[in-house]
């Protein structure tokens, strides 16, 4: 079969060598999965260059996240032949979703909510899974309250402001750029900020009546994050999502008590499946309520992945850029 390997450490258009190899062989609660579609996220351009944590030996195929058909399974698998579902790959070990069959553990395997599209359910997963257990979990988001969101044209950025949107908080979407706030307004922002030309914490205190807001939604860290915390409300909290900026945050405790606010921790790894399986059944009431999760995914080729991972490495890209292996 054909798969994308990273063979050597560097940006993917140097790392990444289209080859041919086995097909991969499940183990015990593993799944084998025809690959529909495949999420281009950072963690797979921070593969390449050798920078994630979680990188495996080279050689070795990235991507996260698909949506496929299941052609195989180990032993005490409960799923069928056939079955479509959105799963989280085994790319740890090398067998990513960058190829035209992969394996996933089948305890990171969920049905497709009824309607959704290949190339939208293969970024859900993850960005809405993170996305509900931070506004909502670790948040305690409540509608009417205001929700700013820091790499919001991104694709973990577009699942916080469409799921803020649904809970009904005033949403205001941090970019760079007029056609990334066009986007994010089209996605349910209320307000953008564009961070390249204006103050960030001085227009949320101004789109907020001088109040700031009362939860930030942090998947960038770094500069960013600190540039935001004097935009927070009194008791407000700052989610840390992650760090896509490649910088971690370091706010003093100077600045944390004089805003009086909290910075909380969100990490989906933390939680069993029976937790998870709770919030994903919301997730998927909401896919057909609401609409969340459909019309953010730009579709690329199978050959077009090197200079799609480059996009997402420049951050130019808007929503969740998704590989389609039939094209």
């Amino acid at each position: 079969m054909r798969a994308w390997q990273v063979h050597r450490h560097g940006e993917p258009a140097d790392a990444l060598a289209l080859a041919a190899v086995e097909l991969p062989e499940p183990a015990a609660d593993q799944v084998r999965l025809r690959v529909r579609a495949a999420a281009c996220a950072l963690p797979d351009v921070m593969m390449c260059r050798g920078t994630y944590a979680f990188a495996p030996t080279l050689p070795f195929t990235p991507g996260q996240e698909v949506v496929g058909d299941v052609t195989a399974v180990g032993p005490g698998v409960d799923l069928a032949i056939g079955d479509r579902v959105m799963a989280i790959t085994k790319f740890e070990i090398g067998h990513g979703g960058f190829a035209d069959e992969t394996l996933a553990s089948a305890a990171n395997a969920y049905p497709v909510p009824d309607g959704m599209s290949d190339a939208d359910a293969s970024g859900f997963l993850i960005a809405y899974l993170t996305g509900w257990l931070g506004l909502v979990t670790r948040g305690r988001l409540q509608p009417g309250e205001s929700l700013a969101v820091l790499g919001a044209a991104g694709g973990t950025g577009s699942a916080a402001i469409q799921l803020g949107s649904a809970l009904g908080a005033h949403v205001v979407a941090v970019v760079g750029g007029e056609e990334k706030a066009e986007y994010c307004r089209g996605l349910g922002a209320d307000d953008t900020i564009d961070h390249g030309t204006e103050d960030v914490a001085a227009r949320l205190r101004e789109l907020t009546g001088g109040r700031g807001a009362d939860l930030v939604y942090d998947p960038v860290g770094g500069t960013p994050a600190r540039d935001v915390l004097g935009g927070i409300a009194n008791e407000g909290r700052l989610l840390a999502v992650g760090f896509a900026s490649g910088e971690t945050t370091h706010p003093s405790s100077r600045d944390i008590l004089r805003r009086n606010c909290s910075i909380v921790g969100v990490y989906t790894g933390a939680y069993d499946r029976a937790a998870l399986d709770a919030v994903y059944d919301t997730l998927a009431d909401l896919v057909r309520r609401r609409g969340i999760g459909r019309g953010s995914s730009t579709a690329v080729g199978f050959a077009d992945l090197p200079a799609a991972l480059e996009r997402v490495a420049r951050r130019d890209a808007l929503g969740k850029v998704v590989l389609l292996p039939a094209e």
